[in-house]
């Protein structure tokens, strides 16, 4: 999603009246290039509207909330098309001014099974950018489904309906949410795969609840970490989001599990980027300046969740001794829009520019996959580990007209030679099985890791994973 570092921040400092001035700059009404979206912006602040072949609806996020998602505008290739962005250098949205919201926007209407549907079906039709790979006749499907569908049909029955579409397509950034009054009734769960099948099947053979089995397995990852791999010398920081200290002598470790937690909510908002990278960057300091003398260093993905992009660059920056191109991206449907490409600067702050082991499994998953390919720009880097998840691009979040949301994967993410790796996952150069291996699934990543840390420890300074 965002930018560099230096960026972000100056944004965030920038007076309150700059931007609202900037706002006021950009008065009318426009529509997007992909995404279907209508914004209006007036002195009174922001309103948004979703615009499908099967019909327009407000979307309910308050004023504050659209700032935060379009607060800062730049110039278009015309008087008559800008770019509305969160803060320079994150993703920017390419919109063209419209004279005026068309009739039925903001009609009020009570929406039928059957016309929500519609909404639904057109949404991922415009929208979701990777039906080849992960479901090239399920829009097919979905329409055999249509006869089906009553205008009356209760809403749980065209809950299931939806959940059981999109579960497989196998996609991590795919959801289907309830409206708050229906959520503790309707609910929709992934499809599991890979280490998380594994889990789950191990659930089923011991009669114990899934969540409970994941969470010892989480606990055995954690305890493996700080007692075999770090030998009981480590960190375990950053509201317990980093881990970090030497994996053997001169070698580095560095472990992360999202891009994003490690700064506390404030009464009830979630952190900003700006703030969680605040929050993280004395850790990466205290890490890499420990590092200093390490003659590699292990950054390890392997459990990471995601989060914000723009975390995902300010780690890699920590890595790059000059400015690099990390990535590209670009949406579905933005029409004669250029892609955007996101440069690694070096940071001023606390770096490490030796010999790195990137460690990624099929967990790695989001922004996790965003740093990991980002790490891919960097010559002396190597990964190593098991393909990522493959769900890099961030989620377009639509609700639909009776109050249920769905999210959705509409952007493409390409490496600096232009390659996708959507639905596949980043492969690593070396293959190590970091969950599997063996019997013991609770100990088969320490046991992982502690090998690759001692191999690194009985080689030449510079000399590369055979």
């Amino acid at each position: 999603m965002l930018l560099l570092l230096a960026g972000l921040l100056a944004s965030c400092a920038a007076p309150r009246a700059v931007l609202e001035d900037a706002i006021l700059e950009g008065h009318g009404v426009w529509r997007s290039r992909g995404h279907g979206w209508l914004l209006t912006v007036t002195p009174e602040g922001m309103r948004l509207h979703h615009q499908t072949a099967a019909g327009c609806y407000p979307d309910p996020a308050s004023p504050a909330r659209l700032k935060e998602r379009f607060g800062v505008q730049e110039p278009g290739p015309s008087e008559d098309s800008r770019d509305f962005l969160a803060a320079p250098g994150e993703t920017r949205y390419r919109f063209d001014r419209v004279a005026a919201l068309p009739p039925d926007c903001d009609s009020p209407r009570v929406w039928s099974a059957l016309e929500l549907f519609d909404v639904f079906r057109a949404t991922f039709a415009e929208h979701y950018a990777y039906f080849p790979e992960r479901g090239p006749d399920w829009l097919a499907r979905l329409d055999a489904q249509r006869p089906h569908v009553t205008p009356g049909m209760e809403g749980p029955a065209l809950f299931t309906l939806f959940a059981d579409a999109l579960r497989s397509l196998n996609d991590a950034h795919v959801e289907l949410l309830a409206d708050a009054a229906s959520s503790e009734t309707l609910k929709y769960e992934p499809r599991a795969t890979g280490t998380f099948a594994i889990l789950e099947q191990a659930a089923i053979v011991t009669g114990r609840p899934a969540r409970e089995v994941h969470r010892d397995w989480m606990r055995a990852y954690r305890d493996g970490i700080l007692q075999s791999v770090l030998r009981g010398q480590g960190n375990f920081v950053a509201n317990q989001r980093v881990f970090w200290g030497f994996a053997a002598p001169r070698v580095g470790y560095l472990n992360v599990l999202t891009l994003g937690g490690f700064a506390a909510a404030a009464e009830g908002n979630a952190p900003t980027p700006a703030q969680e990278l605040a929050a993280l960057e004395p850790v990466l300091d205290e890490a890499l300046t420990a590092f200093a003398e390490a003659d590699s260093v292990i950054l390890d993905v392997s459990n990471n969740r995601g989060g914000h992009d723009v975390i995902a660059r300010a780690i890699a920056e920590r890595f790059t001794d000059r400015p690099r191109t990390a990535y590209s991206k670009w949406a579905r449907g933005a029409k004669d829009v250029p892609l955007q490409r996101f440069i690694l600067q070096p940071s001023s702050r606390p770096s490490f520019h030796g010999p790195v082991h990137v460690v990624t499994s099929d967990v790695t998953v989001s922004a996790g996959e965003v740093l990991t390919l980002a790490m891919h720009a960097l010559p002396q880097v190597v990964q190593v580990g098991t393909p990522t998840r493959g769900a890099f691009s961030d989620v377009l979040v639509k609700p639909l007209p009776n109050g249920w949301t769905v999210h959705l994967s509409n952007e493409h993410y390409t490496d600096t030679g232009g390659r996708n790796f959507e639905a596949k996952g980043l492969p690593p150069q070396h293959p190590l099985d970091v969950f599997h291996a063996g019997k013991d699934l609770w100990k088969a990543h320490a046991n992982a890791i502690r090998a690759l840390a001692d191999s690194l420890a009985h080689r030449a300074p510079a000399s590369p994973l055979p």
